[in-house]
C-alpha cells in the first residue's frame, strides 16, 4: 500500500486530497515534526532534504507535492495523457506551486502579483469549471490547494474574482477536499 508521510498542518494534504480524488488505498504517516521525526534516518532515507511531504509506492519513493502530483496523476489517473496532456498538468502544478503560492503567500509580492494572476485565472474560470476544461485534474488539486488556502489563511478579499471565488467554493465542496485539506479546517 502507498504511504503518505506528512504532519499536522502541511502540504501532505494536498497530496492526500489527489489520493482520496484517485481512490488509491494509502496509509498516511503522520510526523512529528516538532520531536524531529522528519530529521531522523529512517525518514531522511525517503527524503534526505527532511520535509514533508513524501511517498513510498512499493520500491518507489518521491518527495516534493508537485512532483507526487504529476507521478499520482500518471500512475494511478482514470485515462492514459498525452506529451502535451503531461505538459499542460505539469505547467499548472508548477504554476501554482511557484508562481502562484508565491504571489499570493510572500507577503511583500501580493500587491503586485495577485491582482494580475487571480484576474488571468478569474478569466480563464470564467469560461470553464476547471483549468483544463470540463474534467477535473492534477492541476486543480495544484491551483485550487493553493486558492483554497486563501480564504483560511490569509482572509483576503477575492470579491473582484467572483469565478475564482465559485471555483474556491466548488473545490470546497468535493468530498475528496473535505476528507483531506477540509478535514484540517474544523
Amino acid at each position: 500500500m502507498l504511504k503518505l508521510y506528512g504532519s499536522t498542518f502541511s502540504r501532505a494534504s494536498i497530496v492526500q486530497w489527489y489520493l482520496e480524488e484517485l481512490e488509491v488505498p494509502y496509509e498516511f504517516v503522520l510526523l512529528d515534526m516538532k520531536a524531529g521525526e522528519h530529521r531522523q534516518p529512517e525518514y531522511l532515507a525517503i527524503n534526505p532534504i527532511g520535509k514533508v511531504p513524501a511517498i513510498v509506492d512499493g520500491d518507489f519513493q518521491l518527495w516534493e507535492s508537485g512532483a507526487i502530483l504529476l507521478y499520482l496523476a500518471e500512475k494511478y489517473g482514470n485515462k492514459p495523457l498525452s506529451l502535451e496532456e503531461r505538459a499542460i498538468i505539469s505547467q499548472w502544478v508548477l504554476f501554482g506551486n511557484s508562481s502562484l503560492a508565491t504571489g499570493i503567500f510572500v507577503e511583500a509580492n501580493r500587491e503586485r502579483e495577485m491582482p494580475r494572476l487571480l484576474t488571468s485565472l478569474n478569466e480563464i474560470l470564467e469560461q470553464q469549471p476547471f483549468l483544463l476544461g470540463n474534467e477535473f485534474t492534477a492541476a486543480d488539486v495544484a491551483v485550487g490547494s493553493i486558492l483554497a488556502y486563501i480564504p483560511i489563511m490569509l482572509k483576503l478579499d477575492l470579491s473582484a474574482y467572483s469565478a475564482v471565488l465559485k471555483y474556491i467554493q466548488q473545490i470546497n465542496e468535493r468530498p475528496a477536499f473535505q476528507k483531506s485539506i477540509g478535514a484540517g479546517r474544523s
